[in-house]
């Protein structure tokens, strides 16, 4: 059977060999460099000890330097499986949800024409080149010498120029004995709808050749000279050799590169490409001017797990960075993503280089971003979040975002990431660690710390020794359980939950809470919060008081969940901020206790029975004695009593 053209490359790049090799050896952890694809082990075919055995993943093959065998992934399947080639591409396409092509008779011929495309390819590109050196080229000769670009420069890009004429290309191919045809379906030429003789496609353009992973000549990228040209950038047309969707400039040599250790950069056009080798940085690559695609992203993680993008400094490379995360957040693996390197305003690689040089660009690189602060800046930048609503718009935004992650763990990763960027955001207590803060009511909107660990003074008395701490646990349990069990109110009460302090063995599962889809059933709730939490959740639900709450007990009744959550919330910040208050109340009183300090004392140990009694009210708000609690507990938070500290 005969594959169709392009077939094996495809199936080569999507391969990566270092997982199909490690389904037979065991590596060598201490000699092998996994971030460069750079493995070693055992031979598989020969008995040893030692690791001579080495797998280069860029490249895409092995080599024994003990018993010589070599080749690539399809090789090494079918040596250690004894199958013929066509059952090792069989195996290897069914690994990467490859359907096998039917049989093509003509596929030969397929391959026989596209070799004969890049024949005339490559003859186009020495005609180009030759015509660099014409007279009629002094302009592209000046222009690309003003760009730093020497003649050696030139020649190790292959840059061309095609002359202001019609036909000079089709008469000089056909004058080889070159069929027009082939001229035509390379994209060289092409004919006019009138029905005339063709036209060269290129005219009054610096040419940069586009070669693919091999080498070969597929395609030409050119730079108008003529400021007024409709397109100052031109590709060639879709061929059977050229996919832009599927290839990167400069793709063989910055593979090789990447192959001795060179960080990836993607840059965004063919100059910039060159000003990039030309400093040193030999792994770059550009998309061929179009925003980059999963393809080409396919083929950059082949390259390096872990590509930098340098986009130029202006809107359009901004919004083009912004939007390659909405791309790459479903492709993306553990130790496989994408670091940012946004240009200074205005500036592309190509002027930092000239302008500050390679060490200024290097400097760049080291500060590239990850990809979780290019989404923050996303969602952030120029808004304004001083509403509830707008608050809930965020965090919506970023829901929606960090869903397309398909691994769970790198998605909790990124949650986690986005939550402590939220909490900077939100904290005014900018720069500093995010700490956990509780509304204490009152009305007056004063944000205390949240309850921390007792003083020395007060973990001896009679509240202390009560065992508070169990009932707010109990109290942090039933909402907790009431959320899982009602996914649904989630929403209602992500702004409480975020900002409420919780007991360690509690923390965790509210944060797996709120980082669940809005869409989440009750039963796929408890199964991805079990993932991370198994223990701590079965000890919640195996508590009593959680048993014979009523959210639990009745999972369809969402209001009484709603109003169940709202009391207890309620309950809690109020039994915390009175807490808070004795906790401080008594430290002064260790000092010289007036009659201020013992009166707010009283009101405070008052305060905090009056919240902690039961309550029937099931309205889910305050009633008159919470009401009244508030009142009371903000006249002495106001009172000059507050001020009178220890002498």
């Amino acid at each position: 059977m005969s594959l169709p053209p392009g077939f094996l490359d495809e199936l080569r790049t999507r391969t990566s060999l270092t997982q199909v090799v490690g389904r037979k050896v065991t590596w060598d952890q201490r000699k092998s460099n996994q971030a460069k694809g750079d493995m070693w082990s055992p031979c598989p075919f020969h008995e040893e000890k030692t690791a001579s055995f080495h797998v280069d993943d860029r490249k895409g093959f092995y080599y024994c330097f003990g018993c010589h065998a070599k080749g690539d992934a399809l090789g090494f399947i079918r040596e250690t499986e004894n199958v013929s080639f066509m059952e090792a591409v069989e195996i290897l396409a069914r690994e990467n949800g490859m359907p096998m092509p039917a049989r093509d008779p003509q596929a030969q011929k397929k391959a026989d024409r596209n070799a004969q495309l890049a024949e005339v390819m490559e003859m186009a590109v020495q005609f180009y080149r030759l015509q660099l050196q014409t007279g009629a080229a002094g302009n592209a000769r000046d222009y690309l010498l003003r760009r730093g670009l020497d003649e050696a420069a030139q020649a190790r890009f292959d840059i061309g120029f095609a002359p202001e004429q019609r036909q000079i290309l089709f008469s000089h191919l056909t004058g080889k004995n070159v069929a027009p045809d082939l001229i035509i379906e390379a994209g060289l030429a092409a004919k006019p709808d009138d029905g005339g003789a063709p036209y060269d496609r290129f005219r009054g353009r610096i040419l940069f050749p586009i070669r693919d992973a091999r080498g070969r000549a597929i395609g030409l990228g050119g730079r108008a000279m003529d400021q007024n040209a409709r397109a100052k950038y031109l590709n060639s047309p879709e061929t059977p050799l050229f996919d832009k969707g599927r290839s990167l400039y400069n793709h063989g040599p910055a593979r090789e590169a990447a192959g001795k250790g060179a960080p990836l950069i993607v840059a965004e056009g063919y100059m910039d490409v060159i000003a990039l080798v030309e400093a040193g940085f030999g792994a770059a690559v550009a998309p061929l001017g179009t925003a980059v695609t999963e393809n080409q992203l396919a083929l950059m993680w082949r390259i390096s797990p872990e590509p930098i993008i340098a986009l130029d400094g202006d809107k359009a490379g901004i919004r083009a960075a912004m939007r390659l995360i909405d791309i790459a957040f479903p492709l993306i693996e553990a130790g496989k993503s994408l670091r940012f390197c946004i240009m200074p305003e205005g500036q592309d690689p190509d002027d930092v280089i000239k302008a500050q040089g390679a060490g200024a660009m290097q400097a760049l690189l080291d500060q590239a971003e990850p990809m979780v602060n290019l989404l923050w800046r996303r969602e952030t930048d120029g808004k304004n979040f001083d509403s509830p609503e707008r608050r809930a718009a965020l965090d919506k935004s970023l829901r929606d975002a960090l869903m397309l992650i398909k691994d769970p763990s790198i998605q909790r990763h990124y949650g986690e990431a986005v939550k402590n960027l939220r909490w900077e955001l939100f904290d005014p207590r900018q720069g500093k660690t995010p700490q956990k803060r509780e509304w204490t009511p009152g009305g007056k909107g004063k944000w205390n710390k949240a309850p921390t660990k007792p003083l020395a003074s007060t973990k001896t008395s009679l509240l202390a020794s009560a065992g508070a701490g169990v009932e707010d646990q109990l109290r942090e349990a039933v909402i907790l359980a009431a959320l899982i069990c009602h996914p649904s109110i989630i929403p209602e009460f992500e702004a409480d939950m975020d900002t409420l302090h919780m007991s360690p063995e509690h923390a965790g599962i509210r944060d797996a809470l709120l980082r669940l889809p809005t869409d989440t059933d009750t039963e796929s709730a408890r199964e991805i919060i079990a993932q991370e939490h198994r223990s701590a959740l079965d000890k919640l639900f195996a508590l009593n008081h959680v048993q014979i709450a009523p959210p639990v007990r009745n999972t369809e009744n969402h209001s009484q969940a709603a109003k169940c959550v709202a009391e207890e919330l309620a309950k809690l910040t109020s039994i915390r901020g009175a807490e808070l208050e004795i906790s401080e109340a008594a430290e002064d009183l260790q000092g010289i206790a007036d009659e201020g300090l013992t009166w707010r004392l009283g009101q405070a140990a008052e305060a905090r029975n009056a919240a902690s009694r039961s309550q029937d009210d099931d309205s889910g708000v305050m009633n008159e004695d919470q009401a009244a609690l508030s009142s009371k507990l903000q006249d002495f938070l106001d009172s000059e009593i507050w001020v009178k500290k220890k002498r």
